[in-house]
């Protein structure tokens, strides 16, 4: 008899799950029929190990998505995982999963580079506050992935990460190694983070299904900070089922992170999607607002009203502002001159110190009244528009709103080449709830996800076309 370790929500069983055949179609399973596979002791956490390993190495050196793998960790916290199985101990679906994190937060004995040469060879002796959550619900850590060079962008100390669906273009944004890895089936999910779009832009590009939750809904300890006010800690993953689990294991209040909180989350499994009022903006997917008003959603034409016309501006005073008290020393001394992109964060941060005061704090006043017109005009349960729109995104992290991308299906890419290719531009919409209500954008995306396929689907990184050869 097994001992199950009590969890916050209750989770959807795939009892009768058979284990695939090749360990291809193994590495693209949900991490819920992961789960199940370990729990039937079908396979073990070691053998997990070696697949994603594996393909890590493989994938890595097209794809430049990993810094540093965890291959020791990695066989110790396998062995721990089935070790403990083998007692009858099952600490939950995410017993035993391989998983990888960001390269800003920070793991006893390992490298976190933050991405920069500047700090490559930088190990931090402390165990961030999402790598415990994760370690006591049994994953298992087989690599720290690519970081934009201080969390800025897809460029990094090793290079550029790309998209594994058009491996010509780059993941984009802060997040590039766990979106990547993620959709190449490297990992089977992974933690990023966001301040302005590193979560949302990267996961919309790599056709991942991701979340970026209320803001302080995850502790964020032993992470690089740009910003305080900001920064968030979200999952890569291939289903937002799986979202949901990895959520309601890392939530809760850290108590080194004055900004976390404890925040409740209800079972987005148990919600009556039937009994929601829910927007869609002009430039919402309608294959989303279609197939959720097909499963009975009250959907509705919506868009926020605010007045604030500066929501750009005030988010990248906050973010720089933030961002330079951090490493105020570190562009006095002139160590910014060794920086990968002298237009990113250079630039910014010298912009930054020629801010003056009463503008910040006239932009935190107008943040306040943002967030007040907001909420009042947020008159649904939850709305589906575009994730990538700059204003969006600027608004929703200035706001808190979590946000969940969900793969919506493919187009050809612009200018193929003639001889031919399988590469594929990605589409994407966000689903969008107020703060503390993740689990509203959770449930209706799992509903969309319960009879569409776009989030299972591959990309061709093992059916290169002929022009994609010299990439590799």
């Amino acid at each position: 008899m097994l001992e199950m370790r009590a969890t916050g929500s209750s989770y959807p069983t795939h009892s009768g799950i058979q284990k695939p055949k090749t360990e291809e179609d193994i590495a693209f399973m949900s991490m819920l029929e992961l789960g199940e596979l370990i729990r039937t002791k079908q396979i073990t956490s070691l053998e997990l190990v070696q697949i994603f390993l594996k393909r890590l190495k493989r994938y890595n050196p097209v794809l430049k998505s990993v810094i540093t793998y965890t291959d020791e960790l990695a066989y110790k916290q396998a062995k721990e995982a089935d070790e403990l199985l083998a007692k009858g101990v099952y600490l939950g679906p995410l017993h035993g999963i391989p998983y990888g994190l960001k390269d800003i937060i920070a793991v006893p004995g390992y490298r976190t580079t933050w991405g920069s040469g500047i700090f490559k060879d930088q190990v931090l002796h402390i165990e961030a506050w999402v790598y415990k959550r994760l370690k006591s619900a049994g994953a298992v850590l087989v690599a720290k992935l690519v970081s934009g060079s201080l969390a800025y962008d897809d460029i990094w100390f090793g290079g550029r990460t790309r998209n594994p669906w058009n491996i010509e273009e780059f993941s984009t944004g802060s997040s590039a190694g766990p979106a990547a890895c993620t959709s190449a089936g490297m990992v089977p999910f992974a933690i990023g983070s966001e301040t302005a779009g590193s979560i949302t832009y990267p996961a919309a590009r790599c056709g991942v299904t991701a979340l970026r939750p209320t803001f302080g809904m995850v502790g964020r300890t032993g992470v690089m900070s740009i910003a305080e006010s900001l920064d968030k800690l979200g999952p890569f993953c291939r289903s937002a089922a799986d979202c949901t689990v990895v959520l309601d294991t890392i939530r809760g209040k850290d108590p080194d992170d004055l900004s976390s909180r404890y925040i409740t989350l209800d079972d987005p499994f148990s919600v009556d999607i039937k009994r929601l009022t829910v927007g869609y903006t002009d430039d919402a997917e309608m294959e989303v607002v279609n197939v959720l008003k097909s499963k009975g959603v009250n959907m509705v034409p919506f868009q926020l009203n605010y007045t604030v016309d500066s929501v750009q501006g005030i988010l990248n005073f906050t973010m720089d502002v933030e961002m330079l008290a951090h490493f105020d020393e570190w562009q006095r001394t002139r160590q910014d001159d060794l920086y990968e992109a002298q237009d990113q964060w250079p630039t910014e941060l010298h912009r930054a110190r020629l801010i003056p005061a009463v503008d910040y704090v006239q932009a935190q006043r107008a943040r306040q009244k943002l967030i007040q017109e907001v909420k009042k005009s947020f008159t649904v349960d939850a709305f589906i528009g575009n994730a990538t729109d700059w204003e969006r995104v600027c608004l929703g992290n200035l706001v808190g709103l979590p946000v969940i991308v969900v793969p919506t299906g493919f187009k050809a890419i612009s200018r193929p080449p003639s001889e031919g290719n399988r590469r594929r531009t990605t589409i994407t919409t966000g689903i969008y709830a107020h703060p503390n209500h993740d689990h509203i954008a959770l449930a209706l995306a799992m509903a969309y996800q319960s009879v569409t396929d776009h989030h299972k689907q591959r990309p061709p990184i093992d059916n290169l076309g002929p022009s994609d050869m010299k990439l590799e």
